[in-house]
């Protein structure tokens, strides 16, 4: 047993003069979501690709399960499944044909097969139309078959390539649940995606690559404490306490109109409780109050100092 499923040590890796992975450490502990966020072209796919075994490293070590990716790349492609940002289903067969098929290249066997499609078929709500042709298939289908094709041999770490690009919210919640379940099962996902929402929502750790290296990970809420721009709103009732307010916390930012203040904050309690306390002993009331902390959104454009752009990426 490891204490890491996925180990990168000085990964490098160039096309030609283009250096798009620059000396990549990451760890990535069994049984949980790591999401890889950056600018298009910053090497999150790259780093997917070398880790599947697609790609041989220029230099550095990656190891999944203690595999290593060059010296035994069996070894590895063994427990890992990837989902790619392009669905790899087939188009001319049904959905249980695409999934039989997979068993089959995987050497499940014949009645361990037709078992294990069964599974995925009803894991995916896809029972209905496991025999109707890919034609029928939603953008959200071809994701979830596509997905449980990655699972036919039940791997124990998974790349998920931008998996809910193109998907519409319902879809792409569906499909969080998912990895929400595959995780609870002590699966390890690695997640490269451009939502920056998703990160936030499925992963326990998130590595920000930037112009081919890791520029900051962490745990979202350790993310966002590197970035300024913690505000604390207060809406007074009356232009009164409003005014006084507004006196007694110089270093607010006034919104007459609204009859609100904004208060900068680091988003700990402390300072909210400053606040209140400055508030109550002046016996001014405030009729709401609302709190701001950085997200992902200003984690990202302040590590990287662009937005990005949709699309694919090396």
């Amino acid at each position: 047993m490891t204490t890491t499923a996925i180990e990168v040590r000085g990964l490098r890796k160039s096309y030609g003069d283009k250096l798009v992975l620059d000396d990549v450490d990451l760890s990535v502990r069994p049984g949980t979501v790591t999401a890889l966020l950056g600018p298009n072209g910053a090497g999150k796919t790259t780093t997917v690709h070398i880790l599947s075994t697609l790609v041989r490293p220029d230099a550095g070590t990656a190891l999944v399960n203690g595999s290593d990716t060059v010296r035994d790349p069996d070894g590895v492609r063994a427990v890992i499944g990837l989902t790619g940002q392009f669905s790899a289903v087939d188009g001319l067969l049904t959905g249980e044909e695409n999934l039989l098929l997979m068993a089959r290249l995987r050497h499940l066997g014949a009645k361990r097969s037709q078992t294990r499609v069964a599974e995925l078929l009803e894991q995916f709500d896809l029972v209905d139309a496991a025999r109707k042709p890919l034609a029928t298939y939603s953008g959200g289908m071809r994701r979830r078959l596509d997905l449980a094709m990655t699972l036919v041999a039940t791997p124990s770490v998974i790349f998920l390539d931008e998996p809910t690009t193109g998907l519409d919210p319902r879809s792409r919640h569906t499909m969080w649940d998912i990895v929400r379940g595959l995780v609870a099962d002590g699966t390890t996902v690695l997640l490269t995606t451009q939502y920056l929402d998703e990160a936030d929502e499925l992963a326990d750790r998130v590595a920000v690559l930037d112009d081919g290296r890791v520029v900051a990970e962490g745990t979202p809420e350790e993310l966002k404490r590197l970035v300024p721009g913690g505000q604390i709103r207060l809406r007074f009732a009356d232009a009164v306490a409003f005014d006084a307010a507004a006196r007694l916390l110089e270093e607010s930012a006034r919104d007459d109109a609204g009859l609100a203040l904004t208060v900068p904050s680091d988003g700990g309690v402390a300072v909210l409780r400053t606040v209140l306390d400055r508030l109550d002993a002046a016996r001014l009331e405030v009729a709401d109050l609302s709190i701001h902390t950085p997200n992902l959104d200003d984690v990202f454009f302040a590590l990287t100092g662009r937005a990005e752009s949709k699309g694919t990426e090396s």
